[in-house]
């Protein structure tokens, strides 16, 4: 199995359009820190490849991996479809910019379906340019193959109840179903290796703890390295925990669990708060000593 790292961000990327924070800032000095938007290409067999997530910074994504390119025909590309692993913007805005496809197959939940079609209207947005197709991706159930033939299956692990903005009702609560949010568990069968891919992590449930415990890889949410980095920052009166994302550290922090695990284990999706972003923080050596990694974009991981 395949993984191409194609961004390590959280909303907004780094730097974010309309912030001077020192890591934005930092970014814009140092091209080499920047960072897209979080999201992974799969290998589903040669030459044709499934991406997690569809960000604002697809297309870019793809020219900055070779793999992705088109050819050799004019219009031919590798990119067969898309997984969701949640409906939030900066995971679903990248379907439209890829308009210029024949077809496109979308992978997710029944919720991120509805999210996708009936609140953002993609499917009627997209008929005047490409065929829209939807194969639903049962949280907690089956696992499915990543294309025709494809040895690599995927299985969705609910994570969060977590709905998008845009998609709760106006002056209703969000419902309580946590299959908003998943973490993916992808499996190559021809060599029994799995990695574990869980962007945003609401909650670290019993589901989760087996996944991530067999993985041979896992790729897990780093948006925030301790809980109060929202507030502390000043851009929410929030915590980490209540926008959907576990910390890195602190009593919560999912640091001290992931140090337990046999599989390599790598943090992704960082704000641009998060020190991890410079890559002079002494964060980073506070996890190399728990045999932690910061994922990082361009990596390749081969399992």
């Amino acid at each position: 199995m395949l993984l191409k790292v194609l961004g390590t961000a959280a909303g907004g990327g780094v730097p974010q359009w309309n912030c001077a924070c020192p890591e934005c800032s930092g970014a814009r000095a140092h091209p080499r820190r920047r960072r897209l938007h979080a999201s992974l290409a799969v290998r589903a067999t040669e030459g044709r490849w499934y991406v997690v997530n569809a960000t604002p910074d697809i297309a870019e994504q793809i020219e900055g991996c070779v793999e992705l390119h088109p050819g050799p025909e004019q219009r031919r590309t590798p990119v067969a479809g898309v997984v969701l692993t949640d409906a939030e913007l900066d995971h679903t805005l990248g379907v439209a910019r890829l308009r210029e496809a024949g077809r496109l197959e979308l992978l997710g939940t029944d919720p991120v379906r509805h999210a996708v079609l009936d609140r953002q209207h993609l499917g009627t947005l997209l008929a005047p340019y490409t065929e829209l197709t939807w194969r639903e991706l049962p949280a907690g159930g089956r696992a499915e193959p990543l294309g025709t033939q494809s040895a690599v299956h995927v299985s969705a692990i609910p994570v969060s109840g977590k709905r998008p903005r845009y998609a709760t009702e106006d002056g209703a609560a969000p419902d309580d179903d946590d299959h908003w949010v998943t973490a993916l568990r992808l499996t190559d069968r021809s060599t029994g290796r799995t990695a574990v891919y869980a962007p945003a992590l609401g909650v670290w449930s019993d589901a989760f703890e087996e996944a991530v415990a067999e993985a041979d890889c896992v790729i897990l949410d780093g948006t925030f390295w301790d809980d109060d980095e929202p507030r502390r920052s000043g851009f929410s009166a929030r915590t980490a925990t209540a926008m959907g994302h576990l910390p890195i550290d602190g009593p919560q922090g999912t640091a001290r669990r992931v140090a337990s695990l046999s599989a390599r284990c790598l943090y992704t999706h960082l704000n641009n708060t998060n020190p991890l972003v410079d890559p002079a923080a002494p964060q980073h050596k506070t996890l190399a000593r728990l045999g932690i990694e910061v994922a990082a974009d361009g990596m390749e991981i081969l399992l």
